[in-house]
């Protein structure tokens, strides 16, 4: 007998739900769009007010090799701006098209015209912004640390999760609340101790301070993964040591191919929050050529915030892969946050 589901929503209500959405997607998307609309403008168009979505540029004329500024009239003529003449109180101006026999009008009259301004992309400012920050060797530096970060803690919190969660042995139900304990503990507390340590260990300038700690176990992820672990079946592991395998193997050969959806998640936050990490590289990084991504863009916007373009574009470059890479595992993503927490 098929199973009876609840009565449809009212057409008003889905019309609604798919009204607000759209509302808040945009709201939510706004910063984004205008981060990349202002990597593509002038600097001079970045600041406007109010501000200009659409990236223009200034139309300009050749003359005699030269360019100049194009100005339109009241009546919709276009004229090329070649010198204010402030003394005889008249402006040299050319033709905008065709012809290059200038011509005087009056100051008077050229203060009617605008500058005129069309649709354009300031490309520049991508190269001129990522050979300033030198972005291929941040880039590589920050590939190190996330690569083996995400490594890391899949690594140390699969092993942990699976011994609280599938190995029966005492005193394990107390040893996962105080790994979720050390959640409750603001990373500012346990800055200066962990510095003063990697000190000691000879281990400051190097990257070893920003992958070391996702080798411990990170307590979020060990509660991710228990819960996921909790969620395979009792008879899989049962029928495993019936077999003759071991706890090695069991966590090897059936926990972790089953698991793959959180073991996904586990590693895109871990990629994530070294990605966009600040703090560490600028504790423990002193040498400009071990800078990260975060680390380099903070420098470059101090030392040359005057141009904000291509601080957009950096900025912008830095974003995009995130997106990219989210898109390319959302789903994953998405089923193993689902499926985790179904037990506890």
């Amino acid at each position: 007998m098929a199973e009876a589901t609840g009565p449809a929503r009212p057409v008003w209500q889905r019309v609604l739900a798919h009204i607000l959405l759209v509302f808040f997607s945009a709201v939510f998307i706004m910063p984004f769009v205008w981060l990349v609309s202002s990597s593509v403008k002038p600097d001079s168009q970045i600041f406007r007010t109010p501000p200009e979505w659409i990236p223009k540029q200034p139309v300009m004329v050749s003359v005699g090799g030269e360019e100049h500024p194009v100005y339109e009239g009241p009546a919709g003529e276009r004229v090329g701006l070649i010198e204010r003449l402030p003394q005889e109180g008249e402006v040299r101006v050319v033709p905008a098209v065709g012809g290059a026999d200038t011509m005087l009008i009056p100051q008077e009259r050229f203060d009617a015209y605008e500058p005129v301004r069309e649709f354009g992309l300031e490309w520049s400012n991508y190269p001129e912004g990522l050979r300033f920050i030198n972005f291929g060797q941040q880039l590589t530096n920050t590939l190190i640390v996330c690569i083996s970060s995400a490594f890391g803690a899949v690594l140390s919190c699969s092993l942990v999760a699976y011994g609280l969660a599938r190995v029966p042995w005492r005193g394990r139900n107390g040893l996962f609340y105080v790994i979720l304990a050390t959640m409750m503990i603001p990373p500012q507390v346990t800055m200066v101790p962990l510095f003063v340590v990697f000190a000691k260990l000879g281990m400051v300038n190097t990257f070893w301070p920003l992958i070391l700690p996702m080798f411990f176990a990170p307590g979020f992820f060990v509660f991710l993964l228990r819960q996921f672990f909790l969620g395979i079946p009792q008879d899989l592991t049962d029928a495993a040591r019936i077999e003759g395998c071991g706890e090695f193997a069991i966590y090897w050969r059936i926990a972790l191919p089953l698991s793959k959806p959180a073991l996904a998640t586990v590693a895109l936050f871990a990629f994530l929050q070294a990605w966009n990490d600040y703090l560490g590289p600028l504790i423990y990084l002193s040498d400009e050529a071990k800078y990260t991504l975060s680390l380099g863009i903070a420098s470059f916007s101090s030392q040359y915030g005057s141009f904000p373009g291509m601080l957009m574009a950096v900025s912008t470059v830095m974003t995009v892969p995130i997106i990219i890479l989210f898109f390319f595992t959302q789903r994953t993503f998405i089923q193993g946050i689902t499926l985790t927490g179904l037990k506890g």
